[in-house]
């Protein structure tokens, strides 16, 4: 993609890139001959897009290695990439606190499988929230129909 001024018709040179930490980038452009400036500012979800493509802005991508921006969000949290760790609970219920994580069987991870990738985590987690929460030990495709029931999901 180029930035084109509208007056001179010449392409705009990139000036600067800023991330300033809330998920969002803005990239500013100006015109070499008139002087004219443009900025961009990408929301999380198109940031994420971009960071994810690769797409380079200013001569190099977002995030100068994969999920940079994500663990550079992360700083300070020993247990954020460890699937096993104790999570934070100050929306969650309180009987989940110390519940343990429910493990999943071989028809539930089958089904799970089928649901498309880009939501499967999510999906999964409102399977093992909703085990955590009745504390059952093992998620299985009956816990799945009960949870869908319960949690009002059918139609989706």
């Amino acid at each position: 993609m180029k930035f084109l001024c509208i007056d001179c018709d010449a392409q705009m040179a990139f000036e600067e890139r800023q991330q300033p930490g809330d998920g969002t980038f803005t990239a500013s452009f100006a015109c070499p001959r008139c002087g004219r400036r443009v900025a961009m500012l990408a929301n999380p979800m198109e940031t994420q897009l971009v960071s994810t493509l690769g797409v380079e802005i200013g001569g190099r991508t977002l995030d100068e290695q994969p999920l940079e921006y994500t663990r550079s969000a992360m700083a300070g949290r020993d247990d954020a990439f460890v699937d096993d760790a104790p999570r934070s609970t100050h929306n969650a219920p309180r009987s989940t606190h110390n519940a343990p994580r429910p493990s999943w069987s071989a028809d539930a991870e089958t089904r799970l499988a089928k649901v498309p990738g880009f939501v499967r985590g999510m999906v999964k987690k409102i399977y093992t929230d909703y085990a955590r929460e009745r504390a059952i030990a093992e998620v299985t495709p009956e816990v799945m129909d009960r949870a869908r029931t319960e949690l009002g999901l059918e139609g989706m």
